[in-house]
């Protein structure tokens, strides 16, 4: 459940969610779910450009665990060690995933300034990803103009197939060096795949420092969720605002396992598939490399018209996660990301912080 949140009602429709929602909340939506116009003769209007739309990608939780160093003709993006979620995610997977995926949104937003760029990754001590800027014929593809678009859309979904034409898309987006999509659309590959995820969510709500992790992310109203600029705001899964004060002391109350799994379960049944993307090595290399692989299958779905949303507990209960790995036939390699996907309701928007917040 690391990219999730956990939700104690049905999801509602994106008109019911905004009722719920003031009118700071729907200005913030406005102000951060945008491009910043290619074509300004403003060279560092455009790198702060660039850095914004890559704060558009998903992140565990929404920490947004990245940080930008800006130079005259090169971007280099490096994880928050202040934003981990070391309970989630104990080996910091998920945190270069997020990379991953900011980068490649900043890949297709430079080629729509005009600036070809190509992330290259410096492990070590202190690992981080350099993308040099080369100017090119600026390109505005349906991948830049699907990233204000993109969301993870935790509601139901129509459960109706994709034709063969959008999951051949599907599969050449979710496929990048050393990183493999798994297209799952049988009944009983898809019902097996809920198997796990049940399991898997069992044994993490029955883990106290996760539930206190999950609510430390957890933004329960709309103030709260632009003051903080982050976090998993829960008007994304209709359920209601409630003070701060007060949501925190019930959530772990409320926290059902059974209304949760059976939540999963109805979600996963409502989807046309389940992508499992696999890295051939464990290492933060090929995170990355999952999270760019990942970040244009969204796209590319968003383009189609296509919705989706983790479901990520398999991969983050390591016993589980071995017995996922066997399921897929994954020998020597990672699963990294579990995602269902299918057509469904737009849903209330997480937040970002400002491109200040994220500048070093």
């Amino acid at each position: 459940m690391g990219w999730s949140i956990s939700d104690v009602h049905d999801t509602t429709p994106q008109n019911a969610g905004r009722s719920r929602v003031g009118g700071g909340y729907e200005a913030a939506v406005r102000r951060i779910w945008r491009h910043a116009e290619p074509g300004s003769p403003d060279a560092s209007a455009v790198l702060r450009a660039l850095v914004h739309d890559a704060t558009l990608a998903p992140s565990s939780h929404n920490t947004q665990c990245w940080r930008f160093r800006l130079e005259d003709s090169a971007i280099t993006l490096l994880p928050d060690a202040q934003r981990r979620c070391p309970v989630v995610d104990p080996d910091d997977h998920h945190l270069f995933v997020s990379l991953g995926c900011a980068a490649e949104s900043l890949v297709h937003s430079a080629l729509a300034h005009g600036w070809l760029c190509e992330p290259v990754f410096h492990g070590g001590a202190d690992p981080s990803l350099r993308l040099a800027l080369l100017p090119t014929v600026a390109l505005r593809t349906p991948l830049f103009e699907a990233i204000p678009h993109r969301q993870t859309t935790r509601a139901d979904f129509d459960a109706q197939p994709l034709s063969t034409e959008e999951l051949k898309l599907l599969e050449a987006a979710g496929s990048g060096p050393g990183v493999q999509v798994h297209l799952l659309t049988g009944r009983q590959a898809i019902e097996a795949v809920g198997e796990f995820v049940v399991e898997a969510n069992t044994a993490q709500l029955r883990n106290q420092a996760f539930v206190a992790e999950l609510r430390h992310w957890i933004r329960f109203n709309g103030r709260e969720a632009v003051r903080t600029g982050d976090g998993l705001f829960s008007a994304c899964t209709g359920n209601p605002g409630l003070p701060t004060w007060l949501g925190r002391a019930l959530f772990p109350l409320v926290l059902s396992e059974r209304k949760e799994n059976e939540r999963y379960t109805r979600q996963i049944r409502s989807s046309a598939g389940i992508a499992v993307f696999v890295s051939q090595r464990d290492d933060q290399r090929h995170w990355i490399e999952a999270g760019r692989a990942f970040q244009r299958f969204a796209l590319q779905a968003t383009a189609l018209g296509v919705r989706t949303s983790h479901l990520n507990q398999p991969v983050e209960v390591a016993p589980i996660r071995a017995g996922f790995a066997r399921f897929l036939g994954v020998a020597g390699g990672r699963p990294d990301l579990v995602i269902r996907f299918g057509r469904g309701p737009v849903m209330p928007r997480s937040l970002r912080r400002p491109v200040d917040a994220v500048l070093v």
